[in-house]
């Protein structure tokens, strides 16, 4: 089997509540691998916010090792995490975040403009990934003129835009009707998989976890196949 893109290897994380420490995450262990869609499910409060964080760098975690495309982070400097969760991870939130004032192309061309991609060929990706998102006529429009189900959309076109390694997506079509949220689901799977992205999902959407590889459940801090 190939390398896991993402291997977290004995994960904890305790906050403190006043006098009380509560264990979100204790001694979690998880690998996706490329091309593998694992769904992330567990009760509401068990930590699947708190696990994709720390997959994604954006937070470390008490003990453990987070480990992307073969690089060990714990012993890497804030600029050396920030690099590495922007070459290789890409995140999609429940609500999209786009930013109002920019264009749809403009708000999938900015990360790669960040990433130091010339303004040019940063617009020509952006527009070719509206395109698969079918978004092509709607790239001048800006995020209020835009419906939910096309907001989510370019903002999983943004979390594209870099050509992450790994995909980490928190409850992606949470503020979605049914319908609108099974229409963006179906363009994301289509997606990660035409790239042969690993990508950590979390969902409370039944029928949408039963569509992935797999899944893990999150309950009690502690891990489990489900």
């Amino acid at each position: 089997m190939s390398e896991p893109v993402l291997a977290l290897g004995g994960i904890t994380r305790t906050f403190q509540q006043g006098r009380t420490a509560l264990e979100v995450l204790r001694g979690v262990d998880l690998d996706v691998h490329p091309g593998e869609i694992v769904a992330l499910v567990g009760p509401s409060g068990a930590g699947k916010s708190t696990l994709l964080h720390v997959a994604g760098l954006l937070e470390p975690p008490d003990a453990g090792e987070v480990t992307i495309s073969g690089e060990a982070s714990s012993g890497m400097n804030d600029d050396a995490r920030t690099r590495l969760r922007r070459l290789n991870i890409g995140f999609v939130y429940q609500y999209h975040h786009l930013l109002p004032e920019f264009s749809a192309l403009e708000n999938v061309a900015i990360p790669q403009i960040i990433a130091g991609v010339s303004r040019r060929p940063a617009r020509e990706r952006a527009g070719e990934l509206l395109d698969w998102m079918g978004l092509s006529e709607r790239a001048s429009h800006r995020p209020g003129m835009l419906s939910g189900g096309e907001q989510q959309r370019i903002a999983i076109a943004r979390a594209l835009a870099n050509a992450p390694k790994l995909l980490l997506a928190d409850e992606p079509t949470g503020n979605l009707d049914p319908d609108t949220a099974s229409a963006v689901f179906e363009v994301l799977l289509k997606l990660v998989r035409g790239a042969g992205l690993a990508a950590l999902v979390a969902t409370h959407n039944v029928d949408i976890a039963a569509g992935l590889d797999r899944t893990v459940r999150l309950e009690g801090g502690r891990l489990i196949e489900a």
